[in-house]
């Protein structure tokens, strides 16, 4: 099989790589679509996250799904031919964390493109059997490889604890940020404020659920929620500023290592302060809000690229007006028109 491969000195290249054989209770997918994450990119220009450093090759893309077309010991063959979308974790069953359900968290976890596991931008990978998702056919590949992200907002609005009719804050309009707004829509939230300082993403922000935009630095009345998806420590002090007494502050986007927060604002206002780290069990919502249409994944894809074209896709966040990027493994180079991908793979 073919796989983009990122190397300790930041080069990509395209390498030929043995198919990986499924083990008791995994299943082979054969990979339909990878959609591009910040950490990509990030990997890609910087070399590390926080602790994760690409110390030797790897094999970036977690956001993915496919068609299994292989089945190891322990799981049924009737699964051969289902449409999937990949959670990518492989936490250790055995391990405390995962044990209380907070199997997100393990220390042991193995996450696709997380040096030094490899991930999903090449043609097969193998992932536990219950991480395979089936997804029906009214969803296309690329909404299906789009549950990953959908999940980080599942999660971050799970974490803030919001209410039917409550108000909520998030800072950038980036994918997250715009997930997040979906997810709060969905929710039944009656106020959606998104602060992002480019403008024509705070166009897109109000396509996509917020009820209202600001720029960075104007007062926002108080709000029951603030999501911080943008990582600036700048959006981060605001929005805890602009938490009502008891309100609760999530924060969820990269940034710097460390920052100052304003202790006494938030002693004063006991303000509950939190952050996300994946997700955990969020897979079936995320198919039934796709469905139905609470969401809309399709509209969120501005670029698609082939496998040789890697780096062009992470790159992508550089283009004025773009979403997300998603790249087909199994293309060299993305060429108009596509099959319909709902039930089609390359």
């Amino acid at each position: 099989m073919r796989a983009s491969v990122l190397s300790p000195g930041r080069q990509l290249t395209v390498e030929t790589r043995p198919v990986p054989r499924p083990g008791p209770g995994d299943v082979l997918v054969q990979v339909s679509a990878v959609g591009i994450c910040g950490s990509d990119t990030h990997y890609l220009r910087h070399g590390r996250i926080g602790e994760h450093v690409v110390r030797e090759p790897l094999i970036l893309g977690h956001e993915a799904a496919g068609v299994i077309v292989d089945v190891g010991a322990g799981v049924q063959s009737s699964r051969i031919g289902q449409r999937v979308s990949i959670e990518p974790q492989r936490p250790d069953p055995t391990s405390t964390e995962t044990m209380r359900g907070d199997y997100h968290l393990c220390p042991a976890m193995r996450f696709y493109g997380t040096p030094p596991v490899d991930g999903a931008l090449t043609e097969f990978v193998t992932i536990g059997s219950p991480f395979a998702h089936a997804v029906p056919d009214d969803v296309s590949d690329e909404a299906a490889a789009l549950f990953e992200p959908l999940s980080v907002g599942l999660a971050s609005i799970a974490k803030a604890s919001v209410r039917l009719g409550d108000s909520l804050l998030i800072s950038g309009a980036g994918p997250i940020g715009l997930m997040c707004a979906q997810v709060a829509r969905a929710a039944g939230l009656s106020r959606i404020v998104v602060s992002e300082p480019d403008e024509k993403r705070r166009s897109q922000a109000l396509r996509f659920g917020a009820t209202d935009v600001a720029v960075p630095g104007t007062a926002i009345a108080p709000v029951d929620a603030f999501v911080d998806a943008s990582g600036a420590p700048a959006a981060v002090t605001a929005g805890i500023s602009a938490l009502r007494p008891g309100g609760r502050a999530v924060l969820v986007g990269m940034g710097a290592d460390t920052m100052e927060l304003p202790i006494s604002l938030i002693q004063n206002r006991e303000i509950v302060l939190t952050g996300v780290f994946r997700y955990a069990n969020t897979w079936p919502t995320a198919t039934r809000l796709a469905t139905t249409g609470a969401v809309d994944l399709d509209s969120m894809v501005t670029a698609r690229f082939g496998l040789d074209e890697l780096p062009a896709a992470l790159n992508a966040d550089r283009i004025t007006g773009h979403i997300k990027a998603v790249v087909y493994p199994a293309l060299s180079r993305y060429t108009e028109p596509r099959p319909d991908t709902r039930k089609a793979h390359p």
